[in-house]
């Protein structure tokens, strides 16, 4: 008898165990996501005069669009990028304050005629919108065919949703390279620097001895937004 029941038992532990321990087995195993570096709390204090349309829970909506911003490699590596995006960002809008470009003498220069597509929304319609300024018709184009946004028609959209004001600053920081080497992502994922970054946004116009002030004015933010951040800044901040 007591074979018997140890027979059934093993029977029924293998029924109960037995397929989904097997299933567990093969179930692909996903590590889970790296949390944001970058806390509300920490947020509020890199920004503390900025515009309300500049939220939070907007630049979390548009990191979620680029898995692998400031979650790429190490902890640390995650913070930095996470400093040095901000640092740019702040560098470009005072701080948040401004989510548009404030010289309108200067909004007819972003329209350029040579492409293919023109400037449909006018020539006065591409001037620098959101978290990092986005500006340039082609950029709008090309943000906007990556978002899947019509923003060539309708760049008034980057400064009326405060998800897509985050959203093109990070296309450009993930994407494009501008008058640099290699993206901001690359830049801090790769260990080149915060140098790197300014120069993907701005070229000679601020790095080899283009504008000092400027680029100074974006590395002591840098500096500022690591110490928030409690992570060490890495070497290469300037260009």
């Amino acid at each position: 008898m007591a074979a018997v029941l140890a027979t059934v038992t093993g029977l029924v532990l293998t029924l109960l165990t037995g397929p989904a321990a097997a299933h567990d087995r093969h179930r692909p195993h996903h590590p889970p996501k790296p949390a944001f570096p970058v806390s509300e709390r920490q947020f509020e204090r890199m920004f503390p005069e900025r515009d309300p349309f500049f939220t939070y829970e907007g630049l979390r909506e548009a990191a979620d669009a680029f898995p692998a911003f400031a979650r790429t490699g190490s902890p640390v590596v995650r913070r930095q990028e996470a400093a040095a995006f901000l640092a740019n960002v702040s560098h470009e809008t005072g701080g948040l304050f401004y989510k548009v470009a404030q010289n309108e003498e200067t909004y007819p220069v972003f329209c350029d005629t040579t492409q293919p597509y023109g400037c449909p929304a006018g020539t006065d319609a591409y001037y620098g919108r959101g978290a990092i300024m986005l500006s340039w018709n082609f950029n709008y184009k090309a943000a906007g065919d990556h978002l899947g946004l019509d923003l060539l028609n309708n760049p008034w959209l980057v400064e009326e949703d405060p998800a897509v004001a985050w959203m093109t600053a990070l296309w450009y920081w993930n994407t494009q390279s501008g008058p640099g080497t290699m993206t901001g992502h690359e830049a801090m994922t790769g260990r080149h620097g915060f140098g790197e970054t300014i120069r993907s946004l701005n070229g000679s116009a601020e790095c080899d001895g283009g504008n000092p002030a400027q680029m100074e004015h974006r590395v002591e933010l840098y500096k500022e937004f690591t110490r928030v951040l409690h992570t060490p800044r890495g070497s290469g901040l300037t260009c």
